[in-house]
């Protein structure tokens, strides 16, 4: 068996037992949603090269989506998560039809002006609850049977929804297609003169990116039983980037590593200021509880001066085997 689908297996042995060992279940939930929605971004900037500043539209568009459908139309939560990742999908296609056409920085913001006008259609769309957010959103039962309202049989849920996002990543990247996209990552002009559609292929990335992230965005609606601007803001944009950078960009647990440690930071960061400000007697640290911004921006200079790769991708840069390359 691939050691990768072995550590797989592992990682979700262990992610299962979790609640057994006083792990709270929600707390693990958002970190998996996080975590699935910084690999789908991973799989577009780290294996394509392409900079999107507007995945919080594609998160943000199937959480709305999965809501609706659930709360007003009274869908089952599958095919309520389905249509979530299905416009999470359309709204990737209408942004990478437009953004691929540019490169560099100008992609960039193209996706990030394309994001901001669904953030804005969504605070002022009647069906959004605008600035309150879409609240109250039932849980269901899963095919009829599994009650989600229990906290356990939605973990479980999660589970199995990020594993199946993280193989599709990790299949997408070792096939042919993927192959592709790295070629067209480390040169284009000779991808093209190999004779391979190049906007296609990174046309399709993008849309499969946005897909997954939409996949994340729709288990977040459940675990939160909601869905708000927040899950559309620029400022959602900006945390994905910045769990892929810590993470590792172009590996495959960085975005994980990066999504553990940006969501375990904004969940505790106020008990470790009390517990600083208890031990050194410094009051200011009393404060950061209010100042995660900062404290994030300050672990991502961290990051860049010393962990240039990422903190997984240093530590493969340790190994013999890529000593050797070097």
């Amino acid at each position: 068996m691939n050691r990768q689908l072995l550590a797989m297996l592992v990682f979700a042995l262990a992610l299962a037992f979790l609640p057994a060992l006083g792990v709270y279940p929600i707390f693990v939930m958002k970190i998996l949603c996080y975590a699935l929605f910084a690999c789908a971004f991973n799989l577009l900037l780290g294996y394509v090269g392409l900079l999107s500043f507007g995945h919080a539209a594609f998160f943000g568009g199937a959480a709305y989506a999965t809501g609706h459908a659930i709360k007003v139309w009274g869908l089952t939560p599958e095919l309520g998560i389905i249509f979530g990742v299905v416009i999470a999908a359309l709204l990737g296609l209408i942004v990478g039809w437009l953004a691929i056409r540019r490169s560099g920085i100008y992609f960039t913001m193209i996706t990030l002006a394309m994001s901001q006008m669904v953030f804005f259609y969504f605070l002022q769309a009647p069906f959004t609850g605008g600035e309150d957010g879409l609240q109250g959103v039932p849980r269901g039962k899963l095919f009829g049977m599994i009650d989600l309202s229990n906290d356990l049989n939605l973990y479980y849920l999660v589970i199995v929804i990020f594993l199946i996002g993280y193989f599709i990543c990790w299949r997408t990247v070792k096939s042919p297609f993927g192959q592709v996209l790295h070629a067209i990552k480390e040169n284009e002009p000779r991808a093209v003169s190999l004779g391979y559609d190049v906007d296609k292929f990174k046309l399709l990335a993008f849309v499969l990116s946005a897909g997954l992230a939409g996949l994340a965005g729709a288990a977040k609606t459940l675990v939160f039983v909601s869905a708000t601007l927040s899950d559309a803001m620029w400022q959602m944009s900006g945390t994905v980037v910045l769990m892929t950078l810590i993470g590792g960009v172009g590996t495959f647990t960085g975005p994980v590593i990066g999504a553990l440690i940006v969501v375990f930071i904004e969940n505790k960061i106020g008990d470790i200021g009390r517990m600083l400000a208890n031990s050194t007697g410094i009051q200011w640290f009393q404060t950061l509880g209010e100042s995660v911004t900062i404290v994030m921006g300050l672990i991502f200079i961290l990051c860049v001066m010393a962990f240039r790769k990422g903190i997984v991708g240093e530590l493969l840069a340790l190994l013999p085997a890529n000593r050797k390359k070097h």
